[in-house]
């Protein structure tokens, strides 16, 4: 690690099962609370920050619920096949190879005890392992080596959670939008002038979609939001967020724009290269189109953005 330079991250499920199995969380901390500082051993020098999130909970329940009754019709459809292949049954291989091609596909084999033997099958739930697993539901934890002088608890999920930004920013470099791969180029010094000018379209971007905001489906309350509101809740829009969703329209009457809809807006603007044909010897000029008003309102918004240098 940097000398001088703190880090944020989070835990995995095997540790944060380790946190349960030696007592230093439990679910009981958050009986009246969401989130919660604790202690460990494990991870000395460091801050360890619990989560707890009921709608995610009851959201991973669900959907484990419903990935063990598919998975439990999947093998009920085995047992049947198995019952009936008595002239020439299957063998305890094909079988298992069957059985572990469900349990694969749906990532459900440590919730299920299976017996598999020449023409025979059946299968049990873990129901021990299941209630371990449903222990852990909604349940994060975030560690970081900050002081809680320079980033509490509720900034350091927050912050956590703000990681979110910077996956946009891969997801926007590596798709359509600035298109970093492929790189055709072989020489190092020419990768790396790729990546940076490829970082430097990004850093355009972000700040026309800032100043582009009041035309966007964009919440331009959220950077206030994201420091006041709730950090382990799901975040929620803003009423205006929700106004410009149903109304389509900003106050002064433009249609609200996705970005590449109002990028492909801004395209229709062109410069016309004229010249007389009565006398082709008189001076060619330039021609701009017309702006229209959503076109004058995006460069208006563009000029006034105060941008830093």
């Amino acid at each position: 690690m940097h000398p001088g330079l703190g880090w944020l991250s989070s835990l995995r499920s095997p540790q944060i099962r380790r946190l349960f199995d030696n007592g230093a969380l439990q679910r009981s901390l958050f009986d009246s609370i969401n989130l919660a500082e604790i202690t460990s051993p494990d991870h000395p020098d460091e801050r360890l920050v619990a989560c707890f999130n009921p709608l995610l909970s009851e959201e991973r329940r669900r959907k484990r619920s419903e990935l063990l009754t598919a998975t439990e019709g999947d093998l009920e459809r085995i047992r049947r096949a198995v019952e009936r292949r008595t002239n020439t049954p299957l063998t305890g291989t094909e079988i298992g190879i069957r059985a572990g091609r469900v349990l694969f596909r749906r990532k459900m084999g440590k919730h299920f005890k299976l017996t598999i033997g020449d023409g025979t099958f059946s299968w049990m739930r873990r129901e021990d392992a299941i209630a371990q697993e449903e222990l852990l539901d909604g349940i994060y934890v975030i560690r970081t080596s900050e002081p809680a002088s320079s980033l509490p608890a509720d900034d350091a999920v927050r912050h956590y959670k703000s990681l979110a930004q910077v996956e946009r920013a891969f997801r926007c470099l590596k798709g359509i939008d600035l298109r970093i791969r492929p790189i055709f180029h072989r020489k190092e010094s020419r990768v790396r002038a790729h990546v940076f000018l490829c970082m430097l379209a990004y850093y355009v971007e972000w700040h026309l979609r800032k100043a582009l905001a009041p035309l966007l489906f964009h919440d331009e309350e959220i950077d206030l939001l994201r420091s006041t509101r709730d950090p382990v809740r799901p975040a929620l829009p803003s009423p205006s967020a929700l106004d410009k969703k149903n109304v389509r329209q900003t106050e002064d009457g433009l249609p609200i724009q996705s970005f590449p809809t109002l990028l492909a807006n801004m395209y229709t603007r062109c410069r016309n290269h004229c010249r007389l044909s009565s006398d082709p010897t008189a001076p060619s000029i330039n021609l701009l189109t017309d702006l229209t008003p959503l076109q004058q309102r995006a460069l208006d918004l563009v000029a006034a953005f105060p941008v830093p240098t």
